[in-house]
């Protein structure tokens, strides 16, 4: 008796190992002939610079490619000025333009990261393109200095009771 009950609690066991293996199976084929039909799932896409920022696959239209507004390009959010494009064709390839805006540099900084990133992130040679991507990025983004704020002038102060 002992064994029958040990017998079907393992067939029990195997049933459900079954059924578990045919669910992942059955979900896996679902999910595989819902992409096949809809590709259009596999990208996330947001428009613009957000989504570039966020991480999100986005593929401007033909005419935002180029779009600047209020002197800044649309897509990546720099600064539009001499040496724009060549920044955009040689950094915007494999980071997001996020990155450069927050990084202000002088000249040898700039230099020195180009070079951090050839000799790790293989970074291709920029030849005579990176003289015009550290220019204008010594003119766009050079660092800031940081200090005390300005004094304070004409507060009226008051007494604390």
């Amino acid at each position: 008796m002992e064994d029958q009950t040990k017998f079907k609690l393992q067939v029990k066991a195997i049933y459900r190992m079954l059924l578990g293996i045919f669910g992942i199976f059955a979900i896996a084929a679902f999910t595989i002939l819902v992409l096949l039909s809809n590709p259009q799932l596999l990208v996330k896409s947001k428009p613009g610079v957000q989504a570039l920022n966020e991480g999100y696959s986005s593929v401007p239209a033909e005419d935002d490619y180029d779009k600047i507004e209020n002197g800044i390009h649309v897509r990546t959010g720099l600064v539009d000025a001499e040496g724009l494009m060549t920044v955009v064709n040689n950094c915007t390839n494999c980071h997001s333009a996020k990155l450069v805006t927050q990084n202000k540099m002088n000249e040898e900084r700039w230099i020195s990261t180009i070079r951090w990133m050839q000799e790790t992130q293989n970074l291709w040679d920029l030849g005579p393109n990176e003289e015009i991507i550290v220019n204008y990025l010594v003119t766009n983004y050079p660092p800031t200095k940081k200090g005390r704020r300005e004094n304070l002038k004409d507060i009226e102060w008051y007494t604390l009771n």
